[in-house]
């Protein structure tokens, strides 16, 4: 499973609309033994959020564990051209190059990503929502 910055995000702010359902699916993640993917540039994108909209001692806390419960994956060159090419396929999406990125690698490695964005149905990915 690939995890989007999406629910990652949502699971560590209590005021997110989705955090609720983001615990759930955690949960739910480490019932049935899913191993979570976790793309550098997600994390990266994740981590920004998290410091800047909850602060630094939150930030460093959530990547400490994140790491700790998640298999790191470092995108390719290769990988990013292909994503910048997926991008611009796209030209009516407001679709990030940090989608784009996750994508290919949802290819790549065959399999969902765990998200709550619609640009991965768009890009018609296999996605997991619990």
């Amino acid at each position: 499973m690939l995890a989007d910055t999406g629910p990652l995000y949502a699971a560590i702010d209590p005021d997110d609309q989705y955090h609720s359902r983001a615990q759930r699916e955690l949960r739910e993640l480490a019932q049935d033994g899913f191993t979570v993917l976790l793309a550098y540039p997600t994390l990266l994108e994740t981590y920004t959020l998290v410091r800047y909209r909850l602060g630094h001692a939150t930030a460093r806390s959530w990547a400490g564990e994140i790491t700790a419960g998640t298999v790191l994956i470092n995108p390719t060159v290769e990988d990013y051209g292909m994503a910048l090419t997926k991008v611009i396929a796209y030209p009516d999406q407001a679709i990030t190059l940090f989608d784009g990125v996750l994508a290919v690698l949802a290819e790549r490695f065959s399999h969902p990503v765990w998200t709550y964005d619609y640009h991965f149905d768009v890009m018609r990915l296999p996605v997991w929502r619990g």
